[in-house]
Order: C-alpha cells, then sequence, then structure tokens
C-alpha cells in the first residue's frame, strides 16, 4: 500500500501544476495563507459550539441558535480549508505522502468527519429535550470534547508537516519509517 502512495505522490509530482505551485513565488504562499485564516473561521465556530455544548461558553443562549447561526460561516471555512489542504497536498505530495504527521492527521480528519456525524445526528435527535439548558446531556458533551481534542492535534500535526523530523531520507526507528509509509530505496524529493 506504501508503494502505491508513494507511486501516486510521484506522478503528481511529476505534474506541470504540481509543480508550478511549489514553485510558485507568491501562489503557494497565498494557498497556505487561505488554509491558515479559514482554519480559524471554521475551527472558531466549531470551537464555540463545542464551547456551548459544555457550557462554557454562553450558557444562556439557546444550542440549537448557536448551530443554526455559526453552520453557514463555520461550512464555508470548511470548504475553503478543504480546497486549500488538497491543494497543498498538490503541491508538495511525495514529501507529504511520507510523512508522519500527515497521516496522522488525516486519520484523525477521518475520526474527525465520524465524530461530526454523529454529534449532528444526537444533537438534533435530542436538542428539545435540553435546548436551553446551560449544558448539554453527557454523550453530546463527550462527542464536544472529542472534537476539541481531534482537531487540536490535526491543526498540530498540520503545523508539525513542515519540519523533516522523522523523514524517509534519515535513519528512523522501524515503527517511524512504518507509519510515515517510506518505501525502501525511494528518494524524496
Amino acid at each position: 500500500m506504501d508503494e502505491l502512495i508513494y507511486n501516486f505522490a510521484v506522478w503528481l509530482d511529476d505534474t506541470r501544476w504540481s509543480a508550478m505551485l511549489h514553485e510558485s513565488y507568491y501562489m503557494y504562499n497565498w494557498v497556505e495563507s487561505t488554509h491558515v485564516m479559514t482554519l480559524m473561521i471554521s475551527l472558531g465556530m466549531l470551537f464555540l459550539i463545542d464551547l456551548r455544548m459544555l457550557g462554557y461558553a454562553l450558557p444562556d443562549v439557546p444550542a440549537s441558535k448557536i448551530a443554526q447561526k455559526l453552520s453557514i460561516p463555520m461550512a464555508f471555512g470548511f470548504t475553503v480549508m478543504f480546497i486549500t489542504g488538497i491543494s497543498l497536498f498538490y503541491a508538495v505530495p511525495v514529501r507529504s505522502a511520507q510523512s508522519v504527521w500527515f497521516r496522522v492527521k488525516m486519520v484523525l480528519l477521518v475520526a474527525c468527519a465520524v465524530n461530526a456525524y454523529l454529534f449532528h445526528k444526537r444533537m438534533n435527535e435530542s436538542v428539545s429535550s435540553w435546548d436551553n439548558d446551560a449544558r448539554a446531556p453527557s454523550r453530546i458533551r463527550h462527542g464536544a470534547a472529542l472534537s476539541l481534542g481531534f482537531w487540536t492535534i490535526v491543526v498540530i500535526c498540520g503545523r508539525f508537516i513542515a519540519y523533516d523530523w522523522f523523514d524517509c531520507d534519515y535513519d528512523q526507528s522501524g515503527f517511524i519509517e512504518f507509519v510515515a509509509g517510506c518505501v525502501p530505496g525511494q528518494e524524496r524529493f
């Protein structure tokens, strides 16, 4: 599987647009800056909703009203963040595909998506019974706490992708080589 991912990343890296984006003096920086700014928008909204569910923010405002008001800017932020994230991967696919931090981030993004789906489902099923309470029921609070934790680690991993502590070009432990998806005999770009 790692070799398949590596070969796909090399194929992407060989495309003209990938090289142009990565080597662009301004465009890569604009994409990266947009990614970070929309991350702030979307996660700012999400964290406010999570903190409301935990009872730490805006306890006097109905939970459904906060979720309703913040859902559009949050969805906009996530959409642009997703597009710019794919563009960042496209610009540097080989290094990203073999990054411990990138792989941990991808696993956590799947966990975030599953948690968000369950959180949204549980909230919509039961919000009428606790909407005005200062804190949501425990299963909603657990989802909010997981959301805060998962997204915090996603942001940290995203930031660490820029560093090469665990690059496949260096001698690494077998565990790190496994997690990073290092392909023996292949050089990174």
